[in-house]
């Protein structure tokens, strides 16, 4: 069995004051969780979003890249999300980290400095020589997309 450390990749990270380094919560955990850098509570109203201050900033290999992605336990218990998810860190960004969260629900949600606010995922990347072609092969597909395979 391949260990999680065994599969690891250097990420360098510069912290700001107050900030956290990424932790994973289980040996197999994808995501490593990110930490709110707040100087007081925020209360996000309902329907309403906020840039959210994480304090890290990365360094990633060429070919890797970081993606934000929403807690699911927020999400499911409080209806709070990521927008632009999941959103993409390129390996050549060096500015902080800040995650857009919105509250979905019909009650205002307080993130207090600390919080867990979203997952850091870490991911190789494949790059497209695109080419432009006037015909592209046939499929039992087609064109057919949004709900078009069924349930």
């Amino acid at each position: 069995m391949v260990k999680p450390e065994d599969r690891a990749i250097e990420v360098l990270i510069a912290l700001s004051e107050g900030a956290r380094i990424p932790q994973y919560a289980t040996d197999n955990a994808a995501g490593a969780d990110l930490h709110a850098v707040l100087q007081k509570p925020l209360v996000l109203e309902p329907l309403s979003r906020a840039l959210i201050s994480t304090g890290l900033r990365i360094a990633l290999p060429s070919g890797y890249e970081a993606q934000i992605r929403p807690r699911s336990g927020w999400a499911y218990r409080h209806g709070i999300t990521c927008l632009n998810a999941p959103g993409t860190i390129d390996s050549d960004y060096r500015g902080e980290i800040k995650v857009i969260l919105i509250n979905l629900s019909d009650k205002p949600f307080v993130i207090e400095n600390g919080d867990r606010i979203a997952q850091l995922v870490i991911a190789p990347v494949v790059r497209a020589d695109f080419s432009i072609s006037s015909h592209l092969d046939d499929t039992t597909r087609g064109a057919g997309g949004f709900g078009s395979t069924g349930r």
